[in-house]
């Protein structure tokens, strides 16, 4: 099931201006590229953003994602027409041989179930045409970024035409072994409305990644770095093999 953040048609309006810069995505791109990839999977593509991108390049794009109101979101923006929607994961993809499959942001650590997330890597192979790639990221849980979730360093108020100012901020709340759950806050300044969404996401290591994308049919080719700073999150270039 997806977060209230993004299943809740309030929330999921106001993601896309509330998170801003979407920088994290041009390396994504930029690899979708360097692999001369023309057919894309985006698992857990959210409202969108970098589905919308792709086929903005001439790309034939499907995106996926559990979250219908974020699908809905989606559906709505100038170029959506040439993306095709799905409200789903990818242990339930119709027949598809793509050469690229993406999973951007936090969306592979927040399949924190391990047999979810080898039914999605499945899913996923199952979609690659021969040599196809898988692209995510995850986070070095070596670092502990989580330590510097909470309000101070996350508040942030965004006006929105239309909509007024929200103000909103993540608290972290709970830290179990691998799982790390917080806290998102949503205030509404039109109506006083407070609206708040509770993540889990599970930090794996590299190692523990590159087990399991072996153990599903997975050749590591590349480990890049995302961005810079404490954030840094690793991403795996992975491709099918048989």
């Amino acid at each position: 099931m997806a977060d209230r953040h993004f299943e809740h048609p309030r929330l999921a309006a106001v993601y896309d201006v509330v998170n801003g810069d979407r920088s994290d995505l041009q390396l994504y791109e930029d690899i979708v590229i360097e692999l001369g990839a023309h057919r894309v999977l985006d698992v857990g593509c959210g409202t969108g953003t970098f589905a919308v991108r792709l086929a903005d390049r001439g790309m034939d794009v499907t995106g996926v994602d559990p979250a219908h109101a974020s699908v809905e979101v989606a559906r709505g923006k100038p170029g959506a027409e040439r993306v095709r929607w799905l409200v789903g994961d990818a242990t339930c993809l119709p027949p598809m041989r793509v050469d690229v499959a993406t999973m951007t942001a936090n969306v592979a650590q927040a399949i924190v179930d391990p047999s979810a997330w080898v039914s999605t890597l499945r899913g996923i192979h199952a979609s690659l045409g021969p040599g196809g790639h898988l692209l995510f990221e995850t986070r070095d849980p070596s670092r502990r970024v989580w330590q510097n979730w909470n309000r101070a360093a996350s508040h942030r108020t965004t006006e929105m035409p239309g909509i007024g100012t929200v103000e909103s901020w993540v608290d972290l709340t709970h830290v179990a072994g691998p799982l790390v759950t917080f806290r998102s806050t949503f205030v509404f300044s039109s109506d006083g409305a407070v609206m708040t969404s509770d993540s889990t996401l599970r930090f794996r290591t590299r190692e523990e990644v590159e087990v399991d994308l072996a153990a599903q049919g997975f050749v590591v080719e590349d480990v890049r770095s995302a961005l810079e700073g404490p954030e840094s999150e690793l991403v795996f270039v992975s491709r099918r093999s048989g």
